[in-house]
C-alpha cells in the first residue's frame, strides 16, 4: 500500500514537473528566442510581460486614442470631414505609435504569440512574390479563433489547405460567378422593394440602417448560390455567427491556457460554436439527401466522403469537421465582408453626392432601370473604382508564420498601407476613386501594397464573387434611390476581425 502510494506521488510530482516544463517554456524560453533573433536583425518593440505581452500597454493606447463617435449634426462640415478623419489612428493606434517609435518594422507581443509587424512596402513587396507554403496562417486562428474558424480554407496551411483550396476555388472561377449574377440581382430587388414600400408610406423619403439590410442580403446571396437555401433556413447561423464574431472580439488572444477555463465568456463561446455546428449538420443532413445540382455543399459533403473513405483527411479532422469548418469560413468570409465593404460604400457616397451623381450616371447609362446582366457589369467603371476606395477592403490584417522565422507571425496592417502618403501621394486620404483611373498600377508606386484580397498564394479564393455581388448591390441601389448621411450617423470604425460600424451606418433615401 505505502508503495502505491509513492508510485502514485512519484507520478503526480513527475506530472507537475513536466507540466512546469512546458510552460517555463512555452511563457519564457520560446518568445525570448524569438524575440532575440529578431533582435539579432536591428528589429526593436515595447518590451512585453510575463503571460501577457504587450496586451496590457496596447490596451492602454487604445483606451487613450479612442474617440467617441462622431454625428454628422456635431460636424460644422456637413458630414465631409466625418469620413475622412484620421480613422485608422482611431481603430489601430498602438500600431501606428509604435511604428513611429520603433520603425516601420517593429515586434510586440500578444501573451505568448510574438509577431513582427510590417509596414515597409517594399518588404510587403517581397513577401507578396514568395509562393512558399512556409508561408500561411497564424495558429491562433485554428485555435483562439478555432470557435469561428476550425481549420477551414480561411485558417489551415499546407497540404491541408491546398486540398481545400482546390475543392471550393472552382466554385468562384469568373466564368461560375457570372451564373450568379441574375440571382444577385433578384435578392437585391428584393430588399429594395421593401425599402421602396417604406419610403412611400413616408412620402418618399426613409431612413435605414443598411448594415443590417445588407448583412441580411448577402446572407441570401451566398446560402442561395452555394448551399441551395434561402436566407430563412439559414437565418439560426447568420445570427449566431454575428453573436459569436461579437462575443470573440471581446478576448485576448495568445495567453496560454486562457480559452479552456469555464469561465462566463468561453461558456458562451462553447455554446455558441456547438449550437452553429449543430445547425450546420442538420442542414448537412437534408442537403445530403438532394443528389440535384453541384453547389459548393454538394462538394464539400463530396469531398468529405471522399477524403474520409481514403483516411486522406489530418488524423485530427473528421468529415464531419471538415464539413462544419468549411460551411462556417463560407458563411462567415461570404457575407460578413461583403456586407460590411457594401456598407461603407453607401456611406462614402452618401458623404459626396459629386461621386454618387456620377456613378448613378453611368448605371443608368450601362444598366438602364433593369436588372444589371453580367457583362453590363463589366462595363462599370466607377462601380469597380469605388469598390477599391477607402473602406473597400475588411480592414482586417493577414499575418503569415514563416518557418525561417521559427514561429514569428508576420502581420501586415493593409489599412495602414493602403493609406500610405509615399505610396498613394499627397492626396491619400481623400475620397478619390478617380485614383485608380489607370488601375492599381498607376494609383500606387508598388502595386503589391495593395492587396484588399489579401497577397500571394493566399489571395482570396472568392474575390471574383464579391466584385460581382458589390457591383449588383451598388448599381440597383444608386439605379433607385439618391441617399445621404442620416444626422443619426456617429461615424465610430471599430475592428471586430474586420472594420464594423460601431453604430451602424444610418443613411436618408429619398426615391428616384
Amino acid at each position: 500500500m505505502i508503495l502505491a502510494e509513492k508510485i502514485i506521488l512519484s507520478l503526480f510530482f513527475g506530472g507537475v514537473f513536466v507540466l512546469f516544463l512546458q510552460l517555463y517554456d512555452a511563457l519564457l524560453l520560446k518568445p525570448r528566442s524569438r524575440r532575440l533573433k529578431l533582435q539579432i536583425q536591428g528589429i526593436k518593440g515595447p518590451i512585453p510581460s510575463l503571460m501577457y505581452g504587450n496586451i496590457a500597454e496596447l490596451k492602454r493606447i487604445q483606451l487613450q486614442k479612442r474617440p467617441t463617435g462622431v454625428s454628422v449634426e456635431d460636424n460644422q462640415f456637413g458630414g465631409r470631414s466625418v469620413v475622412e478623419h484620421a480613422w485608422i489612428s482611431a481603430v489601430f493606434p498602438h500600431i501606428e505609435q509604435w511604428r513611429r517609435e520603433y520603425g516601420p518594422t517593429f515586434m510586440y507581443s500578444t501573451g505568448n504569440i510574438q509577431i513582427l509587424c510590417v509596414t515597409d512596402p517594399e518588404m510587403v513587396k517581397e513577401i507578396s512574390l514568395c509562393t512558399s507554403w512556409s508561408l500561411g496562417k497564424p495558429s491562433y486562428l485554428s485555435t483562439e479563433r478555432g470557435p469561428l474558424l476550425g481549420r477551414g480554407i480561411l485558417s489551415s496551411n499546407g497540404h491541408y489547405w491546398d486540398m481545400q483550396r482546390k475543392i471550393i476555388s472552382p466554385e468562384f472561377y469568373l466564368e461560375r460567378v457570372k451564373g450568379f449574377v441574375t440571382m444577385m440581382a433578384e435578392s437585391t430587388s428584393t430588399m429594395l422593394k421593401t425599402w421602396e414600400s417604406k419610403a412611400e408610406t413616408w412620402g418618399g423619403k426613409v431612413e435605414i440602417r443598411v448594415d443590417e439590410d445588407l448583412r441580411s442580403l448577402s446572407a441570401d446571396i451566398i446560402s442561395r448560390s452555394c448551399f441551395g437555401s434561402n436566407y430563412a433556413e439559414g437565418e439560426k447561423i447568420f445570427t449566431k455567427l454575428q453573436t459569436l464574431l461579437m462575443v470573440m472580439s471581446k478576448g485576448n488572444i495568445g495567453i496560454p491556457g486562457l480559452r479552456y477555463l469555464p469561465n462566463r465568456h468561453n461558456k458562451e463561446i462553447w455554446k455558441l460554436e456547438k449550437e452553429i455546428d449543430s445547425t450546420i449538420l442538420g442542414l448537412v443532413e437534408r442537403r445530403s439527401e438532394d443528389t440535384c445540382g453541384k453547389d459548393l455543399l454538394q462538394l464539400i459533403l463530396s469531398a468529405a466522403k471522399s477524403y474520409g473513405d481514403d483516411s486522406n483527411l489530418p488524423a485530427d479532422i473528421t468529415p464531419n469537421k471538415f464539413i462544419v469548418d468549411n460551411c462556417k469560413n463560407i458563411y462567415f468570409a461570404g457575407h460578413e465582408t461583403t456586407a460590411i465593404s457594401a456598407s461603407w460604400c453607401l456611406m462614402l457616397l452618401a458623404a459626396h453626392p459629386e461621386w454618387q451623381a456620377r456613378a448613378r450616371a453611368e448605371v443608368l447609362e450601362i444598366c438602364g432601370m433593369g436588372l444589371p446582366a453580367a457583362d453590363t457589369l463589366r462595363s462599370c467603371r466607377y462601380s469597380s473604382k469605388l469598390e477599391n476606395s477607402d473602406y473597400g477592403d475588411s480592414g482586417d490584417t493577414t499575418s503569415l508564420p514563416p518557418s525561417s522565422l521559427c514561429g514569428v507571425n508576420i502581420q501586415i496592417p493593409i489599412p495602414i498601407l493602403h493609406q500610405d502618403p509615399d505610396l498613394w501621394h499627397s492626396d491619400v486620404h481623400q475620397f478619390n476613386p478617380e485614383r485608380f483611373a489607370d488601375g492599381t498600377a498607376g494609383a500606387c508606386k508598388i502595386a503589391q501594397a495593395y492587396m484588399p484580397f489579401g497577397l500571394g498564394s493566399r489571395t482570396c479564393a472568392g474575390q471574383h464573387f464579391a466584385m460581382a455581388e458589390l457591383k449588383v448591390i451598388l448599381s440597383l441601389i444608386l439605379s433607385k434611390f439618391s441617399f445621404s448621411l442620416s444626422l443619426a450617423y456617429q461615424h465610430s470604425p471599430v475592428f471586430r476581425l474586420v472594420i464594423q460600424p460601431e453604430h451602424g451606418v444610418n443613411l436618408q433615401f429619398e426615391k428616384l
